[in-house]
């Protein structure tokens, strides 16, 4: 990304973060997604702490994150403070033979040929 573009875009994601506080209705509409049943109060006090992390995320796009390379990891080694070993965090991606399909279903408690049969949960 063009450093010059930087600013404007921190800016541009504060202002949005800043317009789009959380409403009562939010949170019924994913509430209803989850298949949760709040209470009033419950549904106010999810908006609050919901605006609560936007607003903690708008304070964390005013820091000045210019010098700062780009990561995908947080850390590269996982160590010990104890014993002061270290080690990698991600293991080598070795091939090894996938389950076959007879086997994975004979595990299962039911099944009916091709799928394992569970019982529903959604009701809606």
């Amino acid at each position: 990304m063009p450093v010059w573009l930087i600013a404007p875009l921190r800016r541009a994601i504060s202002l949005i973060t800043f317009l789009m506080k959380i409403t009562d209705q939010d949170v019924t509409y994913v509430a209803g997604l989850a298949n949760l049943e709040l209470t009033e109060q419950e549904r106010r006090r999810m908006a609050k702490d919901l605006n609560s992390i936007l607003d903690y995320i708008d304070r964390l796009n005013e820091l000045d994150t210019t010098d700062v390379p780009p990561m995908a990891q947080t850390s590269t080694v996982q160590g010990s403070a104890i014993t002061g070993q270290t080690s990698s965090t991600m293991r080598d991606d070795d091939l090894s033979p996938c389950l076959a399909h007879e086997a994975a279903l004979g595990n299962a408690p039911e099944a009916d040929g091709d799928f394992f049969k569970v019982p529903r949960v959604i009701e809606k």
